[in-house]
């Protein structure tokens, strides 16, 4: 099974920068969108166009061309939920999940802290609920959790840890989170396969030609239950897609 997330940045804006070619192109199982600052009628010109052959689920946010999260899948699910059921949360779009026969696939656009960390303590409120939410569906049936996370882990996860210490996304806190996060049965896949590679990343700075230099960060994840880690077969990251900030990250998982 071949599952694509991607924080686009803005659909509608993407969808002239090479995203329909490479949607067909990869030609995913499921396919996870971040940041969809759209509405599902302000596309409808091209929705069925473009993603024929997919069922389509959107989370917009109240607020209009903010946030919002979309999945398209080739298989129809069982069932579907928007948000994770605590309202404080759910306005803004920011998960999706479909419910399968053998696993749950959790799409996610995490809250970003922002500068002056002036969203700091509501992203801990935030990590605290969605970890619960998880290990409630975790109990059920294994998860495989995407998007973006908006937290590289790791120092080996950004070019530049030590200017960015106290910034937005590399803060202890948010990486304390994440670590619970994989202390509580979940494995990031990307690091399960590769846990010393270095200079990958999947977020650039539109600022100081980051992108060119790779100045990066990897924010962007597939984590999956622990139980199902045996069955991940590759974990990718299309560095060299271009469109958004963000470039689009795969998993491959015998499931």
């Amino acid at each position: 099974m071949k599952l694509i997330s991607w924080n686009v940045n803005g659909l509608r804006a993407i969808i002239n920068k090479g995203f329909e070619e490479f949607f067909k192109g990869i030609n995913a199982d499921i396919f996870c969108i971040q940041e969809t600052k759209m509405q599902e009628e302000q596309l409808e010109e091209k929705i069925n166009t473009i993603f024929d052959g997919y069922k389509m689920y959107w989370n917009s946010a109240e607020k209009k061309g903010y946030s919002g999260t979309a999945i398209f899948s080739k298989k129809e699910p069982i069932n579907i939920k928007y948000g994770i059921g605590i309202e404080e949360h759910d306005k803004e779009g920011r998960v999706i999940t479909l419910e399968f026969e053998k696993f749950y696939m959790v799409n996610c656009y995490t809250p970003n802290s922002k500068r002056e960390l002036e969203r700091l303590d509501y992203r801990m409120i935030w990590e605290e609920d969605f970890r619960n939410y998880l290990l409630e569906l975790n109990k059920k049936k294994p998860v495989i959790l995407c998007g973006d996370l908006n937290v590289a882990h790791k120092e080996i996860d950004l070019k530049n840890p030590k200017t960015n210490r106290r910034n937005a996304g590399f803060t202890d806190e948010e990486r304390e989170k994440m670590t619970e996060l994989l202390n509580s049965g979940f494995v990031d896949s990307f690091r399960y396969l590769y846990p010393d590679k270095t200079d990958k990343y999947t977020w650039w700075s539109y600022m100081f030609k980051a992108r060119e230099k790779n100045a990066g960060w990897r924010i962007d994840y597939f984590i999956v239950s622990d139980n199902i880690k045996d069955k991940i077969k590759e974990s990718y990251i299309f560095s060299e897609i271009m469109g958004s900030d963000h470039c689009p990250v795969g998993l491959d998982i015998d499931i």
